[in-house]
């Protein structure tokens, strides 16, 4: 009975993560639409939303990554617990929304992959954790896909330019414009194809390791589809303080940046959901968005600001991992400890939540202009 309740706990913060996955990551889809004005702030994150959860059906490869490949098996079958794995998503969770708090677009997977570690070593040791594959689908992709996506958005968005040269401003802008429409929609299904499938390999991980499930399988389908749902309710409540960050402040995005952007990113993210890299969607986007400012002439990139996500990008795993295994610590002592840490993590997410209530971005202010010195959360 002790095991029964701890999945379903760590069902309810998994779907709790996939929940702050999508406000989250909202942005990585939609900045560029709602920055240029290519589509109004609630009918994108409706579209979005809806997308996540179509995209959440088309492929389980990421999710058997997470599932069969992070955590090592041994003789007695998977070597981590269910108390384990609600240590690392609880760690996930508060990454996921001190960052959504000051407006950073840190990644979500890396968060999720932190806390698992984190949870593995203390709770395992050390080889409980495949670090080949760690470093294979998770780490080189975090290294590799913001430059490769932020190329193509360069390359992409010098075309664009220099091919409509001679067409009229505005019928050029219009058209832009409305292929942000189809580009933007493209990286929402392949956010939902690459994202939702996180939690669905965390909730199957569960699942086997409480011995519920048989090693080696995928998720079920009442899995698919919770994780599919959270996700896109989580995208529909909009995630404007991250927005903002991605839309705004990395560089003044016009419509064929946004456009040249935006399918890049989708590009990027589909084929590496396609290959099972569980790679951070943030990043791709984060990187075309930068690769798009440097590819128009005399456009502006933020140093400042991109220096300050970099910096969060580089210590969210570790990060996470430290609250993860702290948790842990805690919660294996006994049934006292498991709810203390539930108790610590909601008043956590709480505390976050009533902080961002005091300076709040929602749709109507995300693309107003940040007053000079004002920090990024604000």
């Amino acid at each position: 009975m002790d095991v029964l309740v701890t999945v379903v706990l760590v069902i309810v913060v998994a779907l709790v993560f996939d929940f702050t996955n999508g406000f989250h990551d909202t942005a990585n889809a939609m900045a560029t639409s709602v920055a240029t004005g290519a589509l109004q702030p609630r009918t994108a994150v409706l579209i979005s939303a809806v997308l996540n959860v179509v995209g959440a059906f088309l492929s389980t490869e990421v999710a058997k990554t997470v599932s069969q490949g992070i955590v090592r098996e041994g003789q007695d079958g998977i070597q981590i617990s269910p108390t384990m794995i609600f240590a690392g998503l609880v760690g996930a969770v508060l990454w996921n929304l001190a960052t959504w708090y000051f407006g950073l677009p840190s990644s979500s997977t890396h968060a999720l992959f932190g806390g698992l570690i984190g949870a593995s070593i203390i709770g395992a040791g050390l080889d409980s954790v495949d670090w080949a594959t760690v470093v294979s689908k998770v780490v080189l992709p975090a290294l590799l896909s913001p430059v490769i996506a932020g190329v193509i958005a360069l390359v992409a968005t010098y075309l664009a330019y220099t091919l409509t040269r001679n067409a009229t401003t505005h019928g050029a802008a219009t058209g832009f414009r409305h292929g942000q429409t189809v580009s933007a929609s493209l990286v929402s299904l392949a956010h939902g194809t690459n994202d939702a499938q996180k939690t669905m390999g965390v909730i199957t991980l569960t699942l086997i390791a409480a011995n519920l499930q048989p090693s080696g399988t995928g998720p079920q389908l009442w899995v698919v589809l919770a994780c599919g749902l959270a996700i896109g309710l989580g995208t529909w409540t909009g995630g404007w303080r991250i927005m903002r960050t991605v839309g705004k402040k990395i560089s003044d995005v016009q419509s064929p940046q946004g456009f040249a952007a935006e399918t890049s990113s989708a590009a990027t993210i589909l084929v590496s959901s396609h290959l099972g890299f569980a790679l951070s969607t943030t990043h791709v986007t984060s990187g075309s968005v930068i690769g798009s400012g440097l590819g128009k002439k005399l456009a502006d990139v933020h140093w400042s600001v991109v220096g300050r996500i970099v910096v969060a990008w580089v210590i969210t795993l570790p990060a996470a991992a430290v609250v993860g295994a702290l948790a842990t610590l805690v919660a294996s002592t006994s049934t006292t400890g498991l709810v203390v840490v539930a108790v610590l993590a909601l008043g956590g997410g709480l505390g976050f939540f009533f902080l961002a209530r005091r300076k709040p971005i929602t749709k109507d202010t995300v693309n107003d202009e940040q007053p000079a010195g004002e920090p990024v959360s604000a």
